[in-house]
């Protein structure tokens, strides 16, 4: 078309239709400028307005932009822009308002959720202390009534009157050897309230003190510091002592020398009443030089004694001191088992002096019937005695002979053979030890005897007295027949069936009790002494000192932390125990029978020792006969079995423990530096029934934090420092447990509180044992021939582990001061086995078995810090234990039981609508 229009226009426009192609080219380029048009409009424009936009905005003068943004206060000038401003900043201040209202709610809700669980404390203790009032009510009035219904009422101690100090107006007996405490003894120097004070003269200051001994001497001395009877104070004294002898040959002063200066004595008083002159002898030679020398009315102790001197009930034959500056080696001491030993019975002596001599021929039998007494009846024993050796009916051995030069003695005396040591070791292989008396039958005991009696007892030969009208040591309160035999020399004859007929049993309950007697009253010189001083004062009937309690000395301590109560804790599960005692803290009755019980019972006092004769034994220190005290701490006068002040037909919570009516017990737990775990376990304690209180022994030097806040549980807390880190210090007899009853517990043990309820009244039917949960038993190594300790699961046991256990608090007296310091050396060294050996000791005097009662599989505290059971040398410790344990006690007198309690209705389902049965086996 171009080409058509250009060529038309070259041709002047003239044409077909000219003048209509001209119109129809204009309107092409006119549409074509149009498009251009709007081309350049569309493209060019945005780009020139977009770099004139930016230009402005890049201009220094904010004050000069156009098109720039804006603030928010220049947008909001703006009217539609103002007014959503407007409303968005009074919803937000709304918001804020009704976020500090919820706050405010909230912490209104959370003081008013306080107040209601302050509230609710308010009334639970409330409710706590209207029911102590309503127990103290009922206990008033039952104290009331006990006081109303007593026959006797209680008097007050008497005045002291001091006597004056020359007894001028004292009467005169009409001979020495006549006097008895009635007639040569001054009752009035004694009062029964006195406390038993003596004087002790020192020999140093006269001139015999230099003929004394040394051993016997700093023996003598030692002892007197640390008694509890000995008084500087000579004006209140109710006996003077005055120690004369074991003297040196050489340097022995005349008869009339000694008597001279004993007459001397600043307080002698004329005649020597409510004087004590005491021998003692150290080696077996015999020293009587007191028989030549006047003695007034003094009493005398001493080994050796005619019969014209000794005056029964006043005089005291006394031990002889062996060991005087040593503890007896108790791993030398042969063990009492096996029963029979390779000698059935052994003898070595040689009589120097005889009425006639053993080589000749002895009278018959029936020549002595028809009335011609022997001449000696010791020329019949040696006969008799040779026979039964040459029939090889059993193995014996008598020798009538000393091989070497033997001891002196005094006529018609059987002198002792060879050296101690040769014969400890005869003896260690007798069964029986014969003690032939002297042929002089004037002669009522002799050193030589009691030296005889003392080596036979320590190694546990059983003795065998030939001669009944011997005197032996404290005769006059300690039954000699259940440790030995006394058989009169005509019976010489019958020994040999006699000593063959007694059974294993009673062989092992002989050789036990003179074990025993060696142990209390001949072991030491601490012994013999206070067995001299016990039996004058046993004699007199006065009251044993109390015996020592450990102070405790506490450890301040903040309180206040209320304590939750666990409900596993307090949960029973499907144990109904019946009614519960909830009362305040009461200790246990005071003991009341201190004077009648010196009158009344001084064989039981004495003669008491492990095994069937009696239960529990009492030492010369007297640990059992505390004075206006408590009897071992507390107690109504320790019984075997219940105890208590008398009655019977009480309801059932009033009659468990054998007519204790109202009892509690003291929980006793060790620690040491676990106080989170001890927080909680004393948590586990609110609201346990029958708590009188806690003993917390911190056995750390490092004392607790001081910013800890011990939990409040409702009875006190006492926290003891020890004087250094030792088990033993868990059964140490503190002056703050007023109770009989002890729960001895570890800081991580678990117990429900219907376990320790339920046990707490199995002990109190069983006081003389210890009653606990976990327990252990001790079993025979065949291919090593020694004892294990096992803690396997099993169907017997023969100990109960004291981490949970219930004992009497005599116990705590008896393992911290009777019981042999070896074994407390050994917890000590070991720092272990302190449970062990409280079993040893109370299977040792009861001859009984432990108590196991029901309780959970799971004991030890989960998540606790490990303790010390959780060491691999444990075990091992455990077993060395055991095994020197048994060398100490000469036996194993732990037993095996098969025997556990569980409450009656345990396990038992019931119909709801029966009515349950509150009683336990």
């Amino acid at each position: 078309e171009l080409m058509t229009g250009y060529t038309m226009l070259r041709n002047g426009g003239v044409g077909n239709g000219g003048q209509p192609w001209v119109l129809r080219w204009s309107s092409r380029i006119r549409l074509t400028w149009l498009s251009f048009t709007l081309f350049i409009i569309l493209v060019f424009f945005p780009l020139i307005a977009h770099y004139y936009l930016t230009t402005i905005d890049d201009a220094d003068d904010a004050g000069k932009r156009i098109f720039g943004p804006r603030t928010g206060n220049e947008l909001c000038e703006v009217k539609h822009v103002q007014d959503l401003c407007r409303i968005r900043e009074s919803v937000s201040e709304e918001l804020l308002q009704l976020e500090a209202k919820r706050q405010e709610l909230n912490s209104e809700i959370a003081k008013l959720n306080l107040k209601i669980e302050a509230c609710k404390k308010s009334i639970e203790n409330a409710k706590q202390d209207l029911l102590q009032l309503k127990n103290v009510i009922s206990q008033t009035e039952h104290s009331y009534k006990e006081l109303m219904a007593q026959n006797q009422p209680k008097l007050s101690l008497p005045i002291r009157l001091l006597p004056d100090k020359d007894d001028v107006t004292f009467p005169l007996p009409k001979s020495n050897r006549n006097c008895r405490l009635h007639n040569c003894f001054d009752y009035s120097r004694c009062p029964l309230t006195s406390g038993f004070p003596v004087y002790v003269y020192n020999s140093d200051d006269y001139p015999f003190g230099s003929s004394l001994d040394p051993l016997i001497k700093q023996a003598f001395e030692a002892t007197v510091r640390t008694n509890v009877y000995v008084t500087e104070n000579a004006n209140i004294a109710c006996v003077y002592i005055i120690l004369v002898g074991e003297m040196q040959e050489p340097i022995m002063p005349k008869p009339t020398e000694l008597e001279q200066q004993l007459h001397s004595l600043p307080y002698w008083r004329t005649d020597g009443h409510n004087h004590l002159i005491i021998n003692l002898s150290r080696k077996s030679e015999t020293q009587n030089f007191i028989y030549n020398i006047s003695t007034g009315r003094a009493m005398i102790a001493q080994s050796t004694f005619y019969d014209v001197q000794y005056r029964p009930g006043f005089d005291i034959v006394v031990s002889p001191l062996v060991h005087a500056m040593s503890e007896p080696n108790f791993l030398e001491i042969p063990p009492q088992v096996p029963v029979k030993r390779k000698y059935l019975f052994s003898f070595q002596g040689e009589k120097i002096e005889s009425l006639r001599s053993s080589l000749q021929e002895v009278r018959s039998f029936e020549e002595e019937i028809e009335g011609n007494a022997p001449a000696d009846y010791d020329d019949r024993i040696i006969t008799t005695l040779k026979a039964v050796q040459d029939s090889k009916l059993d193995f014996v051995l008598v020798e009538f002979t000393c091989k070497n030069q033997p001891k002196a003695s005094l006529p018609t005396e059987w002198a002792l053979c060879g050296e101690r040591d040769d014969r400890l070791e005869l003896l260690k292989q007798s069964t029986f030890a014969l003690i032939i008396t002297p042929g002089d039958t004037h002669l009522v005991i002799s050193a030589g005897c009691t030296m005889r009696l003392f080596e036979a007892l320590e190694v546990g030969a059983i003795p065998v007295v030939l001669g009944e009208q011997v005197q032996l040591p404290y005769n006059d309160v300690i039954r000699w027949n259940e440790a030995a035999l006394i058989i009169p020399k005509p019976r010489i004859t019958e020994v040999h069936f006699l000593l063959r007929s007694i059974s294993d049993n009673d062989l092992l309950a002989m050789r036990r009790q003179g074990r025993f007697l060696w142990e209390t009253y001949f072991s030491t010189s601490d012994n013999v002494f206070s067995t001299v001083l016990a039996v004058i004062r046993t004699r007199i009937q006065i009251p044993a000192a109390p015996i020592r309690e450990e102070t405790a000395v506490e450890i301040p301590h903040r309180s206040g932390k209320a304590a939750g109560t666990d409900p596993n804790m307090a949960d029973n599960g499907d144990l109904d125990l019946g009614p519960v005692e909830t009362e305040p803290p009461y200790a246990s009755p005071k003991y009341l029978r201190n004077f009648t019980l010196t009158a009344m019972d001084i064989y039981r006092s004495w003669n008491s020792a492990p095994g069937p004769f009696h239960l529990f034994p009492y030492t010369p220190f007297d640990p059992v006969l505390p004075s206006e005290a408590k009897f071992l701490g507390s107690g109504t006068g320790f019984r075997p079995i219940g105890g208590g002040a008398g009655g019977s037909g009480k309801e059932f919570q009033a009659a468990l423990g054998g007519n204790v009516p109202r009892e509690q017990f003291t929980v006793v737990m060790l620690t040491y530096e676990r106080e989170e775990v001890l927080m909680n376990s004393l948590e586990r304690l609110n609201g346990l029934p029958y708590l009188n209180k806690v003993v917390v022994v911190w056995n750390s030097p490092k004392l607790p934090s001081e910013d800890l806040l011990w939990p409040d549980i409702g009875v006190p807390i006492m926290v003891v420092r020890t004087e250094k880190n030792s088990l033993n210090n868990r059964f140490l007899p503190w002056d703050e447990i007023e109770t009989e009853a002890i729960l001895s517990i570890d800081d991580d043990a678990h117990l429900r509180h219907d376990e320790i309820m339920f046990g707490f009244r199995v002990w109190r039917e069983a006081r003389d044992r210890i009653v606990g949960f976990p327990g252990r038993y001790h079993a025979w190594d065949i291919p090593h021939q020694s004892w294990l300790y096992n803690s396997n699961y099993s169907c017997e046991l023969s100990m109960v582990l004291t981490g949970a256990a219930f004992f009497h608090k005599y116990y705590a007296y008896l393992y911290s001061y009777v019981m042999p310091q070896a074994i407390r050396d050994m917890v000590d060294e070991y720092i272990n086995c302190e449970d062990i050996a409280m079993n040893f000791l109370v299977s040792h005097l009861t001859r009984k078995p432990p108590i196991k009662v029901t309780s959970r599989w799971t004991f030890r505290c989960p998540g606790c810090p490990q303790a010390l059971s959780h060491d691999d040398s444990h075990f091992h410790e455990r077993h060395k234990c055991i095994n020197f344990f048994v060398k100490v006690y000469g036996y194993m007198p732990l037993l095996y039981t098969q025997f556990r309690v569980d409450s009656v209705l345990f396990k038992t389902r019931l119909p709801h609508d029966k009515t349950k049965c509150f009683k336990f086996i």
